[in-house]
C-alpha cells in the first residue's frame, strides 16, 4: 500500500453567503459546491463563483454528464443544472446517514458515513446493487480512470483513499495536512481532486497521485 502527503495545488473560499461545503461535483467546466440551501458553480481555475441554484444540499453531489444529483436529508434529487428544476427524487440508501455521491458506469455510488460503507445504487429506483465496506468513515466518493477513491474524516485527521472496488482493500492513502478535513470529493477525470472543506467553507484542489491499479466500476 502506498502512503503519501496531499499536494494542495489551490485553495478557494470561503465563498460569500456560504459557511460550509457539504458536497462537491464537476461538470467538465465548473465545480459545484453543496452549501446547505444552495448549489454554487465555481470556476476551478479562478475560484470565482459563477451562479447558484436554490436547492437543499446537505451532503454529496454528482453529475452524470447532463444532470446533477444531490443528497437532501434522506433523499437524492435529480436536478436540471440549467433551470434548477428537480426532475426526480429517490430515497437515499441510509435514510439520512449518507455522505459522498458519485456517478460511474450508469449508476450512483453513495457513501454511508458512520457505517463506513459505499453503496452502488440504481439511479432510477434507489435499489442497492452492491455494498463495499471501508474501515474508515466515508465523507466523499469519486471514480477516476477505473479507480474508486473515497475521503475520510475522523477527529483532526482526513485522508483520500483508493480502495479495491471488490474487496474494499486500501491501495493508496493520501494524508491531508493536520486540521484540514475533506467533506466532499470529486475528480476532474485527470490529475486533480476537488475537495470540500466542511465548516471551513473552502474548496481545495489536490494533485492525484500516480495510478496504483485499475478496476472497472461495473455492476455485479
Amino acid at each position: 500500500m502506498s502512503r503519501a502527503t496531499a499536494e494542495i495545488i489551490k485553495e478557494y473560499g470561503p465563498f460569500e453567503g456560504s459557511s460550509r461545503v457539504n458536497g462537491v461535483s464537476y461538470d467538465g467546466r465548473n465545480v459545484w459546491l453543496a452549501t446547505g440551501d444552495k448549489l454554487n458553480a465555481v470556476d476551478p481555475d479562478s475560484g470565482k463563483m459563477l451562479r447558484s441554484i436554490d436547492v437543499a444540499s446537505h451532503a454529496g453531489t454528482a453529475f452524470d454528464g447532463r444532470h446533477l444529483y444531490q443528497i437532501a436529508e434522506s433523499r437524492i434529487q435529480k436536478i436540471d443544472p440549467e433551470t434548477g428544476r428537480v426532475l426526480a427524487t429517490i430515497a437515499a440508501p441510509s435514510a439520512g446517514g449518507d455522505s459522498g455521491l458519485a456517478w460511474a458506469e450508469g449508476t450512483l455510488w453513495v457513501g454511508e458515513y458512520r457505517a463506513r460503507k459505499i453503496h452502488q445504487i440504481d439511479p432510477e429506483t434507489g435499489a442497492i446493487l452492491r455494498t463495499i465496506e471501508s474501515n474508515r468513515f466515508v465523507t466523499g466518493v469519486t471514480w477516476v480512470e477505473g479507480q474508486l477513491w473515497h475521503a475520510t474524516w475522523e477527529g483532526d485527521e482526513s485522508e483520500l483513499r483508493q480502495i479495491d472496488p471488490q474487496s474494499g482493500k486500501v491501495l493508496q492513502q493520501v494524508a491531508m495536512p493536520a486540521g484540514v478535513g475533506v467533506s466532499g470529493l470529486e475528480s476532474d477525470g485527470g490529475g486533480r481532486f476537488f475537495c470540500g472543506g466542511g465548516g471551513s467553507g473552502k474548496l481545495r484542489i489536490v494533485r492525484r497521485p500516480k495510478s496504483r491499479g485499475r478496476a472497472a466500476a461495473k455492476s455485479p
